[in-house]
């Protein structure tokens, strides 16, 4: 191999990363959304934002209302790609951080649920609530956050 080969192969491999990179950040939100109850007010919000409410750091809408937070177990795959593709943040470190809230009493944790079905009943159903849903699971009882990015 001569090191203009050897070049131009390295020069496909870091095109190659950096395709499979921006495909997979334009692929994050393919499959699920932030849903809210319909009665939020607040139907945009900057990531920022987001990343602050589900951080347990945020606990009331812009009208004044409590936010609650709803999420899967660590483990449950929605709750995974919704850390990482959305709040750029592994589960285990959103637990570490709602545990040091609720073991310091400076803060609570979300609301756990057990399936898909109950974070779509329950954010329905709980004024201010607030969670993601895959997008085959989302009905007209919520509403689809726009989160700007």
């Amino acid at each position: 191999m001569t090191i203009t080969s050897f070049i131009r192969r390295i020069q496909q491999l870091i095109f190659l990363i950096v395709f499979l990179g921006a495909a997979s950040i334009s692929w994050a939100n393919e499959e699920y959304e932030v849903v809210i109850n319909p009665h939020v007010i607040d139907k945009t919000l900057p990531v920022n934002t987001l990343r602050a409410i589900f951080g347990m750091r945020l606990q009331t809408w812009s009208d004044g209302t409590r936010i609650r937070v709803f999420v899967l177990p660590d483990d449950a795959p929605l709750h995974q790609k919704f850390s990482k593709g959305f709040l750029n943040i592994f589960p285990y470190q959103l637990r570490a951080a709602w545990d040091r809230l609720v073991f310091s009493g400076i803060g609570q944790a979300p609301i756990r649920v057990n399936s898909v079905e109950e974070m779509l009943d329950r954010v329905a159903n709980t004024p201010g609530a607030i969670g993601y849903l895959w997008k085959t699971n989302i009905d007209e009882s919520v509403d689809v956050l726009q989160v700007q990015r």
